[in-house]
């Protein structure tokens, strides 16, 4: 058996990796996962299409490369995380479509909530601030709005999953329902410190139970996936949400090591070891995936809208072909030309945590130009990016030596080099930016001797470039204070 296959379900598509026994990508496919958008601030997927578009990435990957199902060791799997399906435990249907991560719909109830007598509690336990992002309002939506939901659920008749236990539920044929620490802590139902759901939490959202999945180690044999999928059983072995799967594939394992990942949204985390982090800076604490059962712990910060906002001109406002088109035309003008672009489509994530926050596009003139919107869109991810960042730095009391990077924005060379100049520290791109996927199968294979030990694995991290800051800091400064005033225009 020569290869670690890793599923990575993300936001827009699914995809399939193929590693060798170095962690080295040999074959990767990717098919995407429609989302829709049925009213301002809603955001939902259908199930079904995300396990079809995920078992189809794979096949296509092992069929590429000429690869059959027992060649394959074992699967690791990471996913979009807090993303909420309920589905009938009998007939597997889901019970209605997918609400996303970025879905506001269910603000106005976080909002009272968090200013309730029970919000401390919620937050102490959870280490997360109470926001329509994590998954349990939306359970609690579904079973509320959907006809006979609840009866069903408290009856044990309909199961809950984030995104990677629907795709273990599927590939096992139902003989798993799991998930890991590191997608539970996203649900607000666990409680962090204990590793456990919580009753008390649960009464509030009004989670049956029931619903839940077992929460199992980020790398253990879980279950296996049944021959007729991908031609043979094989056990799927490495379980971890993308983010704090990004921060294992960049081999984070020590405290203070820290990775922003740039996709559909950029994630920022910061490994704390076996401390839980406590933030004063509207951050939150996250479970880490581990290597063994031991609790391990991150601080993470959440923009909501990085790449997207990409994707945003190129398909609604059609400035742009493909994502590589925006670094040639950021480059064509010598800045913004005063434009700062706040993508706030669905609201601000960290640290303002803003649901009611809109898109902004500020400082236009009649010598604006295509190019720089684009680029005011490219600048407004680091500055984002900034923002986490900087709260860190406060919750920390120390500055970043380094911060490691991955996803797709992060091949845009000038995106890289200014975020190493709006924050004032150096970018490390490593040789492979699919991290993701690669710390899912490193999950898997340490679980099933694939790979030796965590350092073989910290062993086959390499930067491929770093970016340097080369901006005067009184420059960084009027930038960045620019940039508060157009997120302040944005909040009105």
């Amino acid at each position: 058996m020569s290869y670690i296959l890793s599923l990575d379900e993300g936001t827009t598509s699914a995809r399939a990796v193929l590693y060798d026994n170095r962690g080295v990508r040999l074959a990767m496919e990717s098919c995407p996962a429609p989302t829709r958008y049925p009213q301002p601030g809603w955001v939902e997927q259908d199930a079904e299409d995300i396990w079809r578009a995920q078992l189809d990435a794979a096949r296509l990957t092992l069929a590429r490369q000429g690869v059959f199902g027992q060649d394959i060791a074992a699967i690791g799997i990471t996913n979009q995380r807090e993303t909420t399906i309920v589905w009938d435990r009998r007939t597997g249907q889901p019970v209605g479509p997918a609400i996303v991560w970025q879905c506001r719909r269910t603000a106005a109830f976080c909002a009272e909530l968090a200013a309730s007598p029970q919000a401390a509690s919620v937050e102490s336990k959870t280490g997360l601030v109470i926001d329509a992002y994590f998954s349990a309002s939306k359970i609690r939506w579904i079973l509320e709005n959907t006809p006979g939901a609840r009866a069903r659920a408290e009856s044990g008749d309909l199961l809950f999953g984030n995104v990677d236990t629907w795709l273990i539920w599927k590939l096992t044929g139902g003989a798993a329902h799991v998930t890991d620490p590191s997608n539970a802590s996203r649900t607000m139902l666990m409680n962090i410190g204990a590793g456990d759901w919580d009753d008390e939490l649960l009464t509030i959202f009004g989670v049956p139970r029931a619903m839940l999945p077992r929460i199992v180690p980020s790398s253990h044999v879980c279950g296996e996936a049944l021959p007729e999928h991908l031609g043979a059983a094989i056990p799927i072995a490495g379980i971890a949400g993308d983010q704090q799967a990004a921060l294992f594939g960049q081999a984070c394992f020590r405290p203070g090591l820290s990775k922003n990942t740039y996709g559909t949204g950029c994630f920022a985390l910061m490994h704390t070891g076996a401390t839980q982090a406590v933030s004063k800076n509207r951050l939150v604490a996250t479970r880490a995936a581990s290597p063994d059962a031991r609790a391990q712990f991150a601080v993470e910060g959440s923009v909501f809208i990085a790449g997207a906002a990409v994707q945003w001109l190129r398909d609604r406002m059609g400035l742009i072909k493909n994502a590589a088109d925006t670094q040639p035309m950021a480059e064509s003008v010598p800045d913004t030309g005063g434009v700062y672009l706040v993508p706030a489509f669905v609201g601000l994530g960290a640290p303002y945590w803003d649901p009611s926050a809109r898109g902004a596009i500020s400082g236009i003139t009649g010598g604006t130009t295509s190019a720089h919107v684009v680029r005011a869109t490219l600048e407004s991810i680091a500055y984002q990016v900034r923002e986490l960042i900087d709260a860190m730095q406060a919750d920390s009391g120390a500055k970043l030596a380094e911060l490691r990077v991955d996803g797709g924005a992060s091949v845009n060379n000038f995106l890289m080099q200014f975020q190493a100049d709006i924050l004032g520290c150096p970018i490390v791109r490593p040789v492979d930016v699919e991290t993701t996927a690669l710390g899912a199968a490193y999950l898997a294979g340490l679980a099933t001797g694939f790979f030796k030990d965590l350092a073989e694995v910290e062993a086959f991290w390499r930067p491929e470039r770093v970016f340097e800051p080369a901006m005067s800091s009184a420059r960084r400064d009027e930038l960045f204070d620019g940039w508060k005033k157009a997120v302040a225009r944005a909040r009105l």
